[in-house]
């Protein structure tokens, strides 16, 4: 019996958003490979597609197909290097925990297209022991926020913090605040978006509300409302779970894109933003060892500050 933890082999049916696309880019999405790589695993031979060797990665792939790749078959993937040039923000760190005020448009750890550069290699350099704590190819992240994001996240310093961590981000408990400024003006000044997320049927780099996707559960207060110099809402939104993109996601599809998320609909000359203005703004936490209660708030970052000084 094949051991696929240990040959990291990948087997996916070909979905009706992937028919069409090049065996390669499916590779580079499905694996979260760069297509360099891609084409790296065809040419070994490690690609089947119907149970047949793919030869090339122009070969087109069809609904139904089945793709079994074999990543054993790689080069090994290079782990994360310390980058002692990248500024962070700790906020507060002990002997489990660091909890960081993030940047915009950092990528918290290394993957397809961004191989350094990263948070995770800016923390690295100054808490190497995070190196052994979780998945070494993305050590010490228990969470995310999207490059575009700024704000609050917890990193685990020791194996422990990063199993209490894990655990109590999937049962719900851990409190993640946002800020975010929308496009009009909201129907209700609260609700909860309960709408299931999966990846785009039109666009697999996306992700949609699809039925039969993972469940999502987003609740909202609006703060705020402006007409100038368009109408828009300057919301607090709470993830009651945490799936990818989902705040964006879950606001777009109600009409309110983030203001400047060119991705989902959001970018307009008429209040231009370089970034989603999404701004994880407060985190707490039961600290995983002490069981201390914990919270962070963040202020609102500068650019953000510029967007909603044009508001009124």
């Amino acid at each position: 019996m094949t051991d696929n933890s240990v040959r990291r082999i990948i087997q996916e049916t070909i979905v009706a958003s992937l028919a069409g696309q090049r065996v390669d880019r499916v590779i580079s999405l499905v694996a979260d490979i760069p297509r360099s790589m891609a084409s790296q695993i065809i040419d070994v031979g490690a690609v089947l597609l119907d149970d047949v060797v793919v030869k090339a990665g122009k070969i087109k792939v069809s609904e139904g197909q089945r793709i079994v790749i074999d990543l054993s078959m790689l080069p090994e993937k290079q782990l994360p290097a310390a980058e002692p040039n990248i500024k962070v923000d700790v906020v507060y760190v002990d002997d489990d925990v660091i909890v960081i005020n993030k940047q915009a448009g950092i990528v918290v750890h290394p993957g397809a297209g961004n191989p350094t550069g990263t948070l995770v290699n800016a923390v690295l350099a100054i808490y190497p022991e995070i190196a052994s704590v979780g998945d070494a190819f993305r050590p010490g992240v228990v969470h995310r926020l999207d490059a575009g994001t700024t704000g609050l996240m917890v990193m685990a310093r020791t194996a422990r913090a990063y199993d209490s961590l894990v655990d109590a981000l999937s049962r719900r408990v851990v409190v993640r605040r946002y800020l975010t400024l929308v496009w009009g003006e909201m129907g209700a000044p609260s609700g909860v978006i309960d709408a299931p997320l999966g990846r785009d049927q039109r666009d697999p780099t996306k992700v949609a509300v699809v039925a039969g996707g993972k469940t999502a559960r987003t609740n909202y207060e609006v703060r705020q409302v402006f007409s100038i110099p368009v109408s828009c809402s300057l919301l607090e939104c709470g993830l009651e779970t945490g799936r990818t993109h989902q705040i964006r996601v879950h606001l777009a599809a109600l009409g309110h894109s983030v203001v400047g998320d060119v991705v989902y609909g959001g970018a307009r000359s008429v209040l231009s933003s370089p970034r989603p203005m999404l701004h994880a703004m407060t985190l707490k936490f039961e600290h995983p060892v002490t069981g201390a209660q914990m919270q962070f708030d963040a202020q609102t970052p500068d650019d953000f500050k510029e967007i909603l000084g044009k508001c009124s």
